[in-house]
C-alpha cells in the first residue's frame, strides 16, 4: 500500500502507473511549465522535476510507497542536483555546461578595405540589441499579476478556421498575438510601463572591431554575450564577418598580392623603370636592364611585398607583376623606315610558295562578327521568298 501520494498527484499518475506512464506525463508537464516558456512557474517546475526524479528511479520510488517523503530524505537522497538536469537528462543533452540554453548570435557583414586588412585598423559599429527591462528584471509586468491569456485560453497558439471549397476546411494554427506564444498575459494595468510587457528594451551599442593585419575575407570576429538578451537564456554573441573590398590596383591571392604594369614596346624590349605604390603608401622602383625582353603576360616577383601574415605579420607574401605589353598602333611608322627597323629586329623566316597552297585574308573579330551577322540577314531574305538560285551578298575582309 502506497503511504503518500503527493509525488503521483503532481504528476497527474495513479500510484499504479507504469514507468512508461510516469515518462509520458513528466514530459509534457516539464514543456508546459518549463522556466524558458513560464517564468513564473519556476517552483512548480522544481516541484515536478523532484517528482519525476524519485518515481522514474525503481529503487527510490520504492521507498517512497513505504515511507513518503521522509523516507527519500532519510534515506540520502542527493538534494543537490537541479531540476534543469532532470529536464535536460530526460529530453537529452551532453554536460550541463554544453545544455546551457543560448540566445541566437548576431552575425553582421562589415566591408573592409584591402588597406584596411594590410594595415591594421578600428572600426567603430553601432549595433541595436534587446537587453533585459530593468524596471521589471525581465518580468514584464506586476509579479504575481500574469493571467491566462483569454485568446488563446493559455495554449500560446490560435487555431483559425477557414473554407477553402464546397465541403472542405482548412485550419491555420499561428503564434498567439496576444501574448507572443507565452500562454499568459498581463492586463494593461499591470503591463510594465517601459517595456510594454515585452520583457526586453531595445538599446544601442558601440563595439570597436579591431581587425589584424592579415586577416582574410570571410574571416570571423566574435564578441561574446554581446548579442540579443532573453530572460532565462544566456546572450547568443555577435559575430562579425570580415568582408573584403575589391580593389583597383591589387588583386590578393592568399598571402600574396597581384598587380599589372602597362609597358611600352620599346620599354619591353629595350628596358625600363617604373614605381608602384604599395597599400601602405611606400614607394617601389622596378626596372629592368637593356636586352632583357619583357613578354606579354610575363609575371615577375618582389619578395615581402606582399599581405602580412596573420598573427605573423613581421612576415610577407610575395608581390607579382603582371606585365601588359602595349603594341603600337597601325601605320606608326612611315613605310620607308620600316627596312630599317627591321634590319635591328631578329630575322623573319621566308615562305617556300607552292602551287597548292591558297592564300586568304586576316579579318579583325569585329570585321568577322559582322560578316556573320549579314549572311544570317541574306539567309532571312531567302526564307521570305527571294530567289534562291541569285548569290548571296556577303561581307568581304579588307586587306591587311
Amino acid at each position: 500500500m502506497v503511504r503518500e501520494t503527493g509525488f503521483y498527484d503532481l504528476l497527474g499518475v495513479e500510484p499504479a502507473a507504469t514507468p512508461e506512464e510516469i515518462k509520458k506525463a513528466y514530459r509534457k508537464l516539464a514543456l508546459k511549465y518549463h522556466p524558458d516558456k513560464n517564468p513564473s512557474e519556476g517552483e512548480r517546475f522544481k516541484l515536478i522535476s523532484h517528482a519525476y526524479e524519485v518515481l522514474s528511479d525503481p529503487k527510490k520510488r520504492e521507498l517512497y510507497d513505504q515511507g513518503g517523503e521522509r523516507a527519500i530524505k532519510e534515506g540520502g537522497m542527493n538534494g543537490g542536483q537541479s531540476p534543469m538536469d532532470v529536464f535536460n537528462m530526460f529530453f537529452g543533452g551532453g554536460s550541463r555546461m554544453q545544455r546551457e540554453r543560448r540566445g541566437n548570435n548576431v552575425v553582421h557583414q562589415l566591408g573592409v578595405s584591402l588597406e584596411e586588412i594590410y594595415n591594421g585598423s578600428t572600426r567603430k559599429l553601432a549595433l541595436q540589441k534587446n537587453v533585459i527591462c530593468e524596471k521589471c528584471e525581465g518580468y514584464g509586468g506586476k509579479k504575481g499579476a500574469l493571467e491566462t491569456c483569454s485568446a488563446c485560453k493559455g495554449n500560446g497558439v490560435q487555431v483559425k478556421v477557414q473554407q477553402i471549397g464546397p465541403g472542405m476546411i482548412q485550419q491555420i494554427q499561428s503564434m498567439c498575438s496576444d501574448c507572443q506564444g507565452q500562454g499568459k498575459r498581463f492586463s494593461p494595468k499591470d503591463r510594465c510601463k517601459n517595456c510594454l510587457g515585452r520583457k526586453v528594451v531595445r538599446t544601442k551599442k558601440i563595439i570597436e572591431v579591431h581587425i589584424d593585419k592579415g586577416m582574410k575575407d570571410g574571416q570571423r570576429i566574435t564578441f561574446l554575450g554581446e548579442g540579443d538578451q532573453e530572460p532565462g537564456l544566456e546572450a547568443g554573441d555577435v559575430v562579425i564577418v570580415l568582408e573584403q573590398k575589391e580593389h583597383q590596383t591589387y588583386q590578393r591571392q592568399g598571402d600574396d598580392l597581384i598587380t599589372k604594369m602597362e609597358l611600352k614596346l620599346v620599354e619591353a624590349l629595350c628596358g625600363f623603370r617604373k614605381t608602384i605604390t604599395t597599400l601602405d603608401n611606400r614607394t617601389l622602383v622596378v626596372s629592368s636592364s637593356q636586352g632583357q625582353v619583357i613578354k606579354p603576360n610575363d609575371i615577375r616577383s618582389i619578395q615581402s611585398e606582399g599581405m602580412p601574415v596573420y598573427k605573423d605579420p613581421f612576415q610577407k607574401g610575395q608581390l607579382f607583376v603582371n606585365f601588359l605589353v602595349e603594341f603600337p598602333e597601325k601605320d606608326w611608322l612611315p613605310e620607308h623606315l620600316m627596312y630599317q627597323l627591321e634590319r635591328l629586329l631578329p630575322p623573319r623566316v621566308d615562305l617556300l610558295l607552292t602551287d597548292d597552297m591558297e592564300e586568304v585574308d586576316l579579318c579583325h573579330v569585329e570585321e568577322r562578327a559582322q560578316q556573320k551577322k549579314h549572311q544570317g540577314e541574306a539567309y532571312e531574305e531567302d526564307d521570305d521568298g527571294g530567289d534562291g538560285d541569285s548569290p548571296r551578298p556577303g561581307v568581304q575582309c579588307q586587306t591587311q
